[in-house]
């Protein structure tokens, strides 16, 4: 019997069938065990010893994997063919190594690139051993992000209150969102004008030409800087005679983009498609994994997290027989296309992303999911295309001078010959505005007389660096060479369920508290958020795993520098680091003011200063005053607005009852509604109301505003005591009040709708279970299905704190910005397993109590038990100290 270990149970049922009887395939569920998230995991005082540790479902795998390795003659560890693999059949074999389980077995690595049949049978007969250097960088990779993570994060939460923790890879994404959002916040737009005009020679059909030359000198972006010069221009071309001084036709060609690797299928797949980078990886996995295909289950593309964009030999003759059957025999180039790699170490897999079989067109594969058609006809498309002749295209240009030669206009057209590959595939663009040449221009000669009418003259103005996507974000990432194939889905997940950046139309706006935590970085660690650094460790690390680095070498020369920087900001005081960023901030969050005012004044009060301040739930910037001054602003919250107000603050309108202003103001837990100011000196506070969260700041108005601050609302008395019930919208969300009974509403609508009958109700139901809606008897949101391993159910619930998705008692909350209605079986067995490998911090808690009260009670029994000892067994006297001793050991 032979043994084969694969990461997931359905490539392990795939994986059987190709093998047949002899062969016992078991999966291991991904890697079996991991650091404890806990201080001392690795400890550089004893030269990077790492403590590993096996969850309670991992303990369980690994001894039904040990119980058949243990009668077997031989092991195959089949994980995937990259670093995370390599890393997974090590942690199976040290873990039954210890086990003693390994005795009198031969032991074997193979590496499959794609699940199929071919591909399976011939790894099994070529094996390999473990490569000791993926390994190593793997280690080396694990053990510094604990380390940045374990030593960083602890200085933020102790400087920063409200950070979250900090990690080497996202702190510098985030940085590139916080750098380009801060270009975006200065930057100042520049005018210029563009001159165009129909031109016509002849009997030709008119075309567009647009100025390049006016009063001798070349039209260059902003030589028509305001409306006088535009207009002078205009006047010149309108007045202008012109013949045809120059025609240019250029022969051109469009090469086809080469075959996915991670990166550029994310990107892609966020452009055409829509997908998110964690969206397209998980769709990709179940295409790599598989459908079933005459009778048995067989892998659609080949492995997905890779940086090589190399095809095998026999993938590319199939792309050539599939090109020419599909297209004939114009669309195959003469020669195979061969595609280099620009990656320094393409380690990750060393072949692109492609269809296991050419021939498989996306409309002959049944049983896909809508996400999985869409995506596998993106591969597939792309792989063939990759493999088409290019396409011939005939670029014009047509010139045309004044008399005086002073006035020249100029004309582009493109026009596609032979299409080629864009017969299939055009790839997508990062700026679907971005301007290519015209379209077919008309045949004249030089010399010819031209003329010109609807000349116009437009005015533009510069615009913004846009704001980054997951698609340009992975580029850049991938450019500067900062983080690899398979982390760019973890890295934009963990900035959005940090709370540092939020999503707008698909684009990343760092929150406050990201601003301030990429502030805090630059300002005391500036050397590890820089990009050139952190693309350098990832040099160093691919430089490990190809066997030209020793790994504990470069764990010591970073650590050493690291720790040190750590230790050197231990004794600042929390003011200290708020005066300086501060500092560093200043320039953007209080702007110089238009009239040479203090832009830190406070506008509230008499002589406070304002400054940033932080809090649980982010940076805000308040006076220097409180609590006499309770002014507040969000960070973001930046200058002036319209009506001269500070921005964050907005004039609503009058209340009718009372004649007093009615404000919406940004304060530092989030947008809220004020009736009138507070009057200086006084410390009665006006009225205020916070904005629901259902609500869109765009959307409010005075009449929304009167309603929240009318809250509470009597709904009326209770037919029993007489005593008035109540609406409002408290700290859980919207309720009914009766007494200290509160019942909660489902949304803030019912709050102005709920009548006294069904107040009554909702006041009984809660009476008789006063659990409910605590998710005790909630119904779902959606049901998923059953749990693969315990075939209980997994349900989407609707929570106090927000969506979550529930497996017997475990509840994993969705990750912001995820629609509930939306949540596949899939996404939620990956957001529980990750929960229940996490330590249980608040059942912690409760047993440390438990244990609490037993010493109570113990030290009462051992009181007792030491009078009795000493009457009956004086000798026994020294038990109590030794049950001390053991009390401090606990």
């Amino acid at each position: 019997m032979q043994v084969v270990i694969v990461e997931s149970p359905s490539k392990a049922k795939t994986i059987n069938k190709y093998l047949g009887s002899g062969y016992k395939v078991l999966a291991s569920y991904g890697h079996i065990r991991d650091l404890p998230s806990k201080d001392g995991s690795v400890k550089p005082d004893q030269d990077f010893e790492m403590v590993w540790e096996l969850d309670a479902k991992s303990k369980k795998r690994v001894n039904d994997i040990a119980a058949a390795v243990k009668g077997a003659d031989r092991l195959v560890l089949a994980t995937d063919p990259d670093r995370e693999g390599e890393a997974i059949s090590w942690h199976l074999l040290e873990t039954l190594a210890d086990k003693k389980a390994l005795k009198d077995i031969k032991i074997d690595r193979v590496a499959f690139n794609a699940i199929t049949k071919k591909s399976v049978e011939e790894a099994m007969a070529h094996p390999r051993q473990i490569d000791e250097n993926l390994v190593d960088a793997y280690l080396a990779r694990r053990a510094l992000d604990y380390l940045v993570g374990f030593t960083l994060s602890p200085v933020l939460w102790r400087k920063l209150p409200g950070s979250r923790s900090a990690g080497r890879v996202q702190s510098v994404a985030l940085r590139l969102i916080c750098d380009r959002e801060l270009e975006i916040e200065t930057f100042i737009p520049q005018e210029y004008w563009t001159v165009k005009a129909q031109a016509v020679s002849g009997d030709s059909s008119p075309f567009e030409a647009r100025l390049v030359l006016h009063e001798g000198e070349k039209v260059q972006k902003f030589t028509l800087g305001d409306e006088a010069a535009a207009m002078g221009a205009k006047k010149a071309v309108e007045a202008a005679s012109f013949t045809v001084d120059a025609v240019e036709a250029k022969p051109g060609r469009r090469n086809p983009p080469p075959p996915f690797t991670t990166s550029t299928l994310q990107q892609e797949a966020s452009r055409k498609l829509g997908f998110n980078a964690q969206r397209t990886m998980r769709t990709a996995q179940s295409l790599y994994e598989g459908v079933e295909i005459g009778g048995e289950t067989t892998g659609l593309i080949t492995y997905m997290r890779t940086d090589g964009i190399d095809m095998a030999p026999e993938a590319v003759s199939d792309a050539r027989k599939a090109v020419g059957s599909k297209f004939g025999k114009d669309y195959v180039p003469d020669s195979a296309r061969v595609y280099k790699s620009k990656a320094k170490n393409a380690q990750e897999a060393h072949e692109c992303i492609r269809p296991t079989a050419f021939d498989r067109s996306p409309d002959k594969v049944r049983g896909l999911s809508d996400d999985e058609y869409r995506l596998y006809e993106l591969i597939w498309k792309r792989a063939i295309a990759s493999q088409m002749e290019s396409a011939r295209l005939e670029n014009t240009t047509i010139d045309l001078l004044s008399a005086d030669k002073k006035t020249g206009l100029r004309a582009t057209g493109s026009v596609i010959l032979f299409d080629g590959f864009l017969a299939l595939y055009e790839e997508g663009r990062d700026d679907p505005e971005a301007e290519e040449g015209g379209g077919v221009l008309p045949k004249l000669t030089k010399g010819e007389k031209a003329g010109v009418s609807e000349v116009a003259a437009d005015q533009h103005f510069t615009q913004p660096p846009p704001r980054f996507s997951e698609a340009s974000l992975v580029k850049r990432l991938e450019e500067l060479g900062i983080g690899r194939p398979s982390t760019y889905a973890s890295i934009l997940s963990v900035l959005r369920d940090r709370g540092y950046v939020t999503m707008d139309k698909n684009r990343f706006i760092p929150d406050s508290k990201g601003r301030i935590v990429t502030a805090f970085l630059e300002n005391y660690f500036k050397k590890y958020v820089e990009y050139d650094f952190t693309a350098d460790l990832e040099e160093s690390l691919d430089e490990i795993s190809a066997g030209e680095g020793d790994w504990k070498e470069f764990l010591r020369a970073f650590w050493s520098e690291f720790h040190a920087a750590v230790e050197d900001i231990g004794d600042l005081r929390i003011s200290e680091v708020l005066d300086a960023l501060n500092e560093s901030l200043g320039p953007l969050i209080f702007p110089k003011k238009e009239d040479g005012s203090d832009p830190r004044a406070c506008p509230q009060c008499d002589n406070g200063q304002l400054s940033l301040k932080t809090g649980k739930f982010g940076a805000f910037i308040g006076c220097s005053n409180y609590p006499d001054c309770t002014y507040t602003r969000q960070l973001s919250a930046l200058g002036e607005g319209e009506d001269g107000t500070e921005s964050g603050d907005k004039l609503l309108g009058q209340d009718p009852d009372t004649g007093m202003d009615v404000w919406l103001k940004v304060g530092r837990f989030g947008p809220y509604f004020q009736l009138g100011e507070q009057e200086k000196g006084s410390k009665e506070k006006p009225k205020r109301a916070g904005l629901p969260k259902t609500w869109s700041v765009d959307d409010v108005d005075l009449e929304k505003a009167l309603m929240m601050l009318s809250l509470p609302r009597e709904v009326g008395p209770h037919p029993e005591d007489g005593e008035v019930i109540e609406a409002g919208l408290g700290r859980y969300g919207p309720f009914v009040k009766h007494g200290k009974i509160y019942a909660n509403l489902p949304s803030i609508d019912d709050v102005f709708e709920v009548g006294l009958n069904r107040a009554v109700t909702l006041i009984a139901e809660k009476k008789a279970n006063p659990r409910a809606g605590r998710g005790q008897a909630a119904k779902p949101l959606k049901e998923l299905g059953e749990h693969p391993e315990t075939g209980d159910p997994v349900n989407v619930m609707n929570g106090r704190y927000g969506p979550y998705v529930k497996h017997q008692k475990t509840n994993a909350t969705l990750p912001n910005g995820t629609e509930p209605e939306k949540v596949t079986l899939e996404q939620a067995l990956e957001l529980i397993a990750a929960k229940e490998k996490k330590p249980a911090k608040k059942k912690a808690k409760k047993k440390a109590a438990k244990k609490k009260t037993t010493k109570k009670t113990a030290t009462k029994k051992k009181a007792a038990t030491k009078k009795t000892a000493a009457k009956k067994a004086p000798a026994k006297k020294k038990a109590p100290a030794k049950k001390k001793t053991t009390k401090k050991k606990a």
